[in-house]
């Protein structure tokens, strides 16, 4: 039997974990990537327990352990430094199998990247159009030497939030919307121990999180009209955010202006009825993009790609009911903590009401931090397939 032949459209963390989830069973892989390098824009990112065992099934979680990485339990404190909820760090290894992780994206990009075989990556890739099947897909892409057909027995939709596939292949689903937030971020030298936490202020939150090696990543975020930006982002931060507690002054001292980076924040309000059509399977923001606000977008992608690998592990014979099972086991995991997270962003950073925010505040204060973490464990409880 020829080797199964799968193209994955898209080279960010979910497009290069499916890619190496598909690799790793038997299936030769196409990457097609539209930018003219293959890295990740951003900075950085917790991995939650889910997403560091999905990163072992992939073979890569040594790796990603080994680096100068951040142990990082995280917790809660208002914008004058007061504690409303910490997580027991050695709890959460004792209920979910390990602590969450900080970690640069470039980093985790970079090791998924090394992972696959440089002949499988193609950039400046265009992808124009897919058909879905019945037999084959088939993938119409424009690439440095003019347009290119490529045929697949599985075409993966790792192409973001803004998804050309999603678009062609499910038009009756609206185009995500702005979630009310904006945010910046950045990932910077700074010598100090600061501690994983997010601090919240009436519409407002900053957070950070210790990448190890001497970096942290630090991102804040406004209740604010969409499409803004300032002469000067950093300055707009300090702005906002430089009479808030220790350490968030000294990191926005110690950011140098030209790191900064500025988004609004979208999200796919309306729920895909599946992530499966014919031969082409969706996975990570394409098909579920979420708010930050529970931090699993990432950790949502890999869990995918892991699935996806494993339930296409008998090949091109058993892909119909192969897709099936991804989508029965993906879709209702990734679509509720994609409502729980947009709801957390609304009792969290987005709350406004002065009453609101100190019955929040105490309610957090008199919430035992086991009972915390129960809930926080609600999403990153979760194991790759056997086999």
């Amino acid at each position: 039997m020829d080797e199964p032949h799968a193209v994955v459209v898209g080279a960010g963390i979910g497009g290069l974990s499916a890619a190496l989830a598909l690799h790793r069973r038997g299936w030769r892989v196409t990457v097609l990537e539209r930018a003219a390098e293959l890295r990740e824009v951003g900075a950085g990112l917790t991995l939650m327990a889910n997403a560091l065992h999905a990163l072992d099934a992939l073979g890569l979680g040594p790796a990603v352990r080994r680096g100068e990485h951040a142990e990082a339990p995280g917790g809660i404190r208002d914008r004058h430094g007061r504690w409303l909820s910490r997580v027991d760090g050695a709890e959460m290894t004792r209920q979910l199998g390990t602590t969450a992780l900080g970690v640069h994206r470039a980093t985790l990009h970079r090791i998924l990247r090394e992972a696959l075989p440089a002949s499988a990556l193609r950039t400046r890739a265009e992808v124009e159009h897919v058909e879905p099947g019945p037999e084959r897909a088939e993938v119409r892409y424009r690439g440095p030497d003019g347009p290119r057909t490529l045929t697949a027995d599985l075409v993966v939709g790792a192409d973001g939030l803004r998804s050309r596939l999603r678009a062609q292949l499910w038009p009756q689903i609206p185009a995500p919307e702005y979630a009310g937030s904006t945010a910046w971020r950045a990932a910077i030298a700074f010598g100090d121990a600061v501690p994983a936490a997010i601090s919240w202020g009436p519409a407002a939150e900053f957070g950070m999180v210790p990448l190890g090696g001497g970096q942290v990543y630090w991102y804040a975020a406004l209740t604010t009209p969409p499409g803004g930006h300032a002469p000067d982002e950093l300055a707009a931060v300090r702005e906002r955010f430089g009479d808030w507690h220790a350490p968030i002054p000294e990191l926005l001292a110690a950011t140098p202006p030209g790191v900064v980076l500025r988004n609004d924040i979208h999200h796919l309000a309306t729920p895909l009825p599946s992530y499966v059509r014919g031969h082409v399977a969706l996975l990570g923001d394409a098909a579920h993009a979420m708010t930050p606000n529970l931090g699993q977008g990432a950790g949502q992608a890999i869990e995918d790609a892991v699935v996806l690998g494993a339930v296409c592990g008998d090949g091109v014979d058993a892909l119909p009911a192969a897709l099936a099972e991804y989508d029965r086991q993906r879709r209702p995991r990734s679509q509720a903590i994609a409502r729980a997270a947009f709801r957390a962003g609304r009792y969290g950073q987005q709350l406004r009401n002065p009453l609101a925010v100190a019955v929040r505040d105490a309610a957090l204060r008199l919430t035992p931090a086991r009972a915390a973490l129960r809930g926080m464990a609600r999403y990153a409880d979760w194991r790759p397939p056997a086999g």
